[in-house]
Formats: C-alpha cells, sequence, structure tokens
C-alpha cells in the first residue's frame, strides 16, 4: 500500500496501542490508516466514510497466522490528503480513501468519522501533520 502514516510524535502511553481482530490471509503494513469494523475488527481504510481504528502500529504479513494487529490511537503522524481540497490548520479530518484523509464535511461529527486535526495547512494531494485521537 501507499501513503502509509509517518510518525512525529506518540503521545499517551507510547501512542495508546489498541489490539484489534484482523484477516491472517491479508497484509496490514506498519502505518497505514487501518477502518473500523464490526467487532472489534480493523481492516484496511478503502473508501471516503470508513470508520478509523487507528495506524497500523506494526508490519503484519499475510498468511502469518496473526489474527490481531496493533493501532495507535494517540500522536501525531504525517498524513497525505486524498486530492480532494486543501486542509487549513486545525481543521478536522476522515478517511478520504485508501490510506489517505479528507476535510471532514459539516456533518461529519456527529457520525463520529473525525479522527483528528490539521497541525499545519495540508495541500490538495499533499502531506501534513495531523493530531490523532480516537
Amino acid at each position: 500500500m501507499a501513503n502509509e502514516a509517518v510518525i512525529v510524535e506518540l503521545l499517551g502511553n507510547k501512542g495508546d496501542p489498541m489490539q484489534f481482530i484482523c484477516v491472517d490471509g491479508d497484509a496490514y503494513p506498519k502505518g497505514t490508516i487501518l477502518k473500523l469494523s464490526d467487532n472489534r475488527e480493523a481492516d484496511l481504510s478503502a473508501a471516503d466514510g470508513d470508520l478509523c481504528a487507528g495506524i497500523c502500529a506494526m508490519e503484519k504479513v499475510a498468511n502469518d497466522g496473526s489474527t490481531t494487529v496493533s493501532a495507535y490511537t494517540n500522536g501525531v503522524f504525517t498524513l497525505t490528503e486524498a486530492n480532494s481540497a486543501e486542509i487549513a490548520v486545525g481543521k478536522p479530518v476522515t478517511i478520504g480513501g485508501a490510506n489517505l484523509i479528507k476535510l471532514a464535511a459539516a456533518g461529519e461529527a456527529s457520525t463520529g468519522d473525525i479522527f483528528g486535526r490539521a497541525l499545519a495547512t495540508i495541500a490538495k494531494n499533499g502531506t501534513g501533520s495531523v493530531r490523532v485521537l480516537l
């Protein structure tokens, strides 16, 4: 996968990692934005509107026998904008596609989609620091 998050700073208890169920047959690159599925399962982010589970804290190899993966839920990460619109400093972000972020729309606060705030202005299709807190 491309556009993996880069750790800038882990906050709380070393990023407050949470453990999620995952599919043994899938690969999860470290730094991938994970989406939350039912029954505390995490999968690779894929589309605008996915709910964020966190930032993958480990490399998980496909078919390695493991059915769990950890995700950072508290930190600062460099993330990539989904080529939709500039994100101004302080604005909330949501998943905007496969391992991408976008500016949160007005109603997304009530749906739980927001998972962070831009710490600097992020250009359309650019990268920038985001405070992730789930």
